[in-house]
């Protein structure tokens, strides 16, 4: 089955809890997550669904992005153009984005973000890039000193141990990384921090209990930034979660799915999606092309366009049909490629090029992986020439 936006409103449950706030806690101030997540609340709270408001958190502490973090305070909110085809329509339109009352610094504004989720949050969403997981144990110290620790897991950490001694109430963690399994290995790394920092076993006791880490997969191509914040995107936008107890969405929305399993959303986006523009990067990066290249100037080379093709129909394909997922694969690379061709959305391979190495072992080493373990018939000669290049490494979370 081919993935597609919507689902029936019955699969959802809100929390109806009188009193209880629905804030969401954003930890990630990327365009995507502006044009994806926040764009999503932002339409049901259009709708009349009492969900968010949003609070943004930079998890960085990056001083040369705080005019980034100030503007999403700004009650006006920020734009966010739809730009593509619909059901062989033009579309054309900007949203006025404005479910986030305000924007923090993980670093500059701990005590008051460690208040906000300790008595507020009812989700929390997470989108911190490729090597976002990554720990630092000598810098994710906390406790009695008040001391910021260093990575987002050992913050999040941190948070949820404030929110186990003050309120104790169940939270939704909904991880946005791109990487399998995103909800247990948060989850996992997050203990490891708590561990770092000699937390009592009863808050692991909490923990599995009443903090819910969701499996998530999302797909939207987000290909512009807007100034200080906002953002182009494609109409497409998906957002899957994996059912589980305790698990439940923020909000009703067309574009959010409830699923009984990720494996198929997750497998199609990224190695056919994914892997399809890595391949390109691959190919932007070795061939010294245009530095301000594009997805759609790139595939306007008509030799790079048949090599795509050919990598789609002789080494991808073939992956997916040995995983019995022939058919959904060949309609989803069919929607890839219109997708990639989008003549409204100027996506710069430069931005897809980055953390490159990490990208080839979730999306091509994995890919390979997959398909060998189901016997594919296909060498997959170029897959196997890109891998070689980037041997697997320890992941970065």
């Amino acid at each position: 089955m081919q993935p597609q936006p919507g689902a029936p409103t019955h699969q959802y449950q809100i929390a109806e809890e009188s009193g209880v706030s629905s804030r969401i806690i954003q930890f990630g101030t990327s365009r995507f997550l502006q044009a994806h997540a926040a764009f999503f609340v932002h339409e049901a709270r259009q709708s009349g669904q009492d969900v968010g408001p949003i609070t943004v958190v930079q998890v960085s502490g990056d001083s040369s992005r705080s005019g980034r973090v100030a503007a999403f305070s700004n009650p006006a909110g920020y734009p966010v153009v739809i730009r593509g085809m619909s059901d062989g329509q033009p579309i054309d339109r900007t949203v006025q984005v404005a479910s986030v009352d305000r924007g923090l610094s993980a670093v500059e504004h701990w005590e008051e973000l460690s208040r906000l989720f300790a008595e507020d949050a009812e989700f929390v969403i997470s989108n911190t890039g490729e090597t976002g997981y990554k720990t630092w144990p000598e810098e994710d110290r906390f406790g009695a000193t008040g001391q910021v620790p260093r990575s987002f897991p050992a913050k999040l950490a941190a948070l949820l141990v404030r929110r186990w001694q003050a309120s104790g109430r169940s939270l939704v963690i909904l991880p946005c990384e791109l990487m399998t399994g995103n909800g247990s290995v948060l989850k996992q790394t997050v203990i490891d921090c708590a561990r770092l920092n000699d937390v009592p076993a009863e808050f692991y006791t909490w923990l599995d209990g009443h903090a819910a880490f969701a499996e998530t997969l999302v797909d939207r191509i987000v290909s512009e930034p807007i100034e200080p914040i906002g953002a182009v995107a494609e109409p497409y936008a998906l957002w899957a979660i994996k059912r589980a107890p305790g698990i439940r969405a923020p909000c009703h929305h067309p574009s959010i799915v409830l699923t009984d399993d990720l494996t198929p959303y997750e497998r199609l986006k990224l190695h056919i999606l994914n892997l399809g523009h890595t391949f390109l990067a691959e190919i932007w990066q070795r061939e010294n092309r245009p530095a301000d290249e594009t997805v759609r100037a790139i595939l306007a080379d008509k030799d790079i366009r048949a090599r795509l093709d050919t990598l789609y129909e002789s080494e991808v394909l073939p992956g997916f049909a040995a995983n019995s997922m022939g058919d959904e694969a060949k309609a989803y690379v069919a929607t890839t490629l219109d997708r990639f061709l989008n003549p409204f959305l100027d996506h710069r391979i430069a931005d897809i090029s980055q953390h490159h190495p990490e990208k080839v072992a979730r999306r091509i080493h994995a890919f390979l992986d997959w398909a060998d373990s189901a016997g594919s018939a296909s060498g997959m000669p170029v897959l196997r020439q890109i891998a070689a290049q980037y041997p697997p490494v320890k992941a970065a979370y």
